[in-house]
């Protein structure tokens, strides 16, 4: 990847960010641009960090869209620092919540922390990582410094964060310490004499407003900020997060997360390419426009994508058994042999095929079984009912209830 030429590595650097704004998006292109072009002209690698609080010892795939950032820095030679948030945990990130997070205790922090970087390896490259802990700095901050820190901003731009501004409106609390945890990350970048701070939508204000700014108050260069996108959850519109259910975990087993995969909907496998395959800019063009022009079928896609993730964080001959596995599941062994057949007719929706081979008794039962994520297609789970049948195949409802669709 290395001999990738700077046009490449900015097309790969900038793949699946989302900075919500093209005018902030084009100019940290340009400034990764000229980072990259005057480190390689000075022969040394970029310093790149991105920061993770141990709030939780579950992680999920949403968690490493950014250790794949990481990972694609670390590819092309640069020099990446895995933060772990041993001190920024103790206040508690703001930026995705309508609340205060619950403070941690250093015990429970610890605890966490253990896991983490373990975890982390299976995308990054351990030879190539550093690991610090934010602690080290954090904790040597006297409250004078703290207060000279806050003197680089105002009241009001904490207050315009969408999220404050939410909870302003609705007259929920917004507390002191909250406005902490942006100075706190900032002066992580400082600390870390950063040349690029890899983060999450939510991290926008902490890493473009904050980080940049104490970094040129304290007369470094200010960061390149790569903000990545969300990645939605199994149902392929809400984030990934343990709360709604949605999620595909890291410590499960190869079977278990190329059957998640699968489970996504076709119109979200574009923010899974660019978000958590290995894939460039290339070769999501290509499978993207095989899927456009029909020679790609989305099912084979999909199993494409479920081999490429699963062997991130596996192996590919692991990779290639969970495929096995689930082609023996869902296309040969749970299917009985014989089962009654319909005939589709032109126009139908998934919810009048349910409700006419009598799988369903009525359209609301339907809709709360596609909800349950209880109807599936030749293995493939349908989220919507409301829509033209997908294609003939073996239409599944429940576990044991199954008819085969042909063609009329």
């Amino acid at each position: 990847m290395s001999g990738l030429s700077i046009d490449e590595q900015v097309a790969l650097l900038m793949q699946g960010t989302d900075y919500g704004d093209d005018d902030l998006r084009a100019a940290m292109q340009e400034e990764l641009r000229q980072r990259l072009v005057e480190a390689a002209r000075e022969g040394r690698p970029l310093r790149v960090y991105c920061g993770y609080d141990p709030t939780s010892t579950d992680l999920h795939l949403g968690h490493t869209i950014t250790m794949r950032k990481l990972r694609q820095f670390q590819d092309l030679g640069h020099e990446v620092t895995f933060l772990i948030g041993t001190y920024t945990a103790l206040v508690g990130d703001p930026s995705d919540k309508n609340k205060a997070r619950p403070i941690l205790t250093e015990e429970q922090v610890a605890e966490n922390a253990r896991t983490y970087a373990e975890q982390a390896f299976r995308v990054l490259d351990r030879q190539k990582t550093k690991i610090r802990y934010n602690g080290e700095w954090l904790s040597k901050l006297t409250l004078v410094d703290l207060i000279r820190l806050g003197q680089n901003f105002t009241v009001q731009q904490f207050l315009a964060r969408e999220n404050f501004a939410k909870r302003l409106e609705a007259g929920e609390p917004i507390f002191l310490h909250e406005t902490f945890y942006a100075l706190m990350q900032g002066y992580d970048a400082v600390a870390l004499q950063t040349d690029v701070q890899v983060g999450g939508r939510d991290q926008l204000f902490n890493i473009i407003v904050a980080g940049r700014k104490l970094q040129e108050v304290m007369g470094q260069k200010p960061l390149v900020g790569i903000i990545c996108g969300i990645l939605p959850g199994t149902d392929g519109v809400q984030r990934m997060s343990k709360s709604t259910g949605n999620v595909i975990p890291i410590n499960t087993n190869a079977e278990d997360m190329y059957g998640k995969v699968m489970s996504i909907p076709d119109f979200a496998m574009g923010k899974y390419f660019r978000l958590v395959t290995r894939w460039t800019p290339a070769e999501i063009e290509h499978i993207e426009r095989e899927l456009a022009d029909g020679k790609l079928h989305p099912r084979d896609a999909k199993m494409k994508l479920a081999r490429e993730i699963v062997s991130v964080f596996y192996s590919e001959a692991e990779a290639q058994q969970a495929e096995e596995a689930f082609v023996r599941l869902f296309q040969q062994k749970d299917l009985p042999e014989t089962m009654p057949e319909y005939v589709l007719r032109a126009g139908e929706t998934v919810l009048d095929v349910l409700l006419e081979t009598g799988l369903v008794s009525s359209k609301s039962e339907g809709r709360r079984l596609i909800a349950q994520h209880g109807v599936r297609l030749d293995g493939e789970t349908l989220d919507k009912g409301d829509v033209p049948f997908p294609h003939p195949g073996v239409l599944q409802a429940g576990k044991r209830k199954f008819v085969r669709v042909r063609q009329g």
